[in-house]
């Protein structure tokens, strides 16, 4: 999991790059080396977040299979005892 926050820090620091490349600025002035931690933060933030609503997500969807599984069983049950 730890793998999406590095993703989405990495992202940070290439928005970064890409925005003092579009301002055609040095990528490392002393003036602007606080942004690269700063992006890195908040696209790290969102990752970390990102993880956790897929955490939720999964656990919501692992719920809703077992109700379905077990409705499922109760179902084959009901039909083989009106076999007999």
């Amino acid at each position: 999991m730890v793998h999406k926050v590095l993703f989405w820090s990495g992202f940070g620091l290439a928005v970064r790059f890409w925005q003092i490349g579009i301002e055609m600025r040095p990528f490392f002035n002393r003036g602007s080396l606080w942004g690269y931690p700063l992006f890195a933060g908040v696209g790290g933030t969102f990752g970390y977040w990102l993880m956790g609503v897929e955490e939720r997500q999964l656990a919501i969807l692992g719920a809703r299979k077992q109700k379905l599984l077990e409705k499922r069983a109760r179902r084959q049950e009901r039909k083989a005892a009106e076999e007999l």
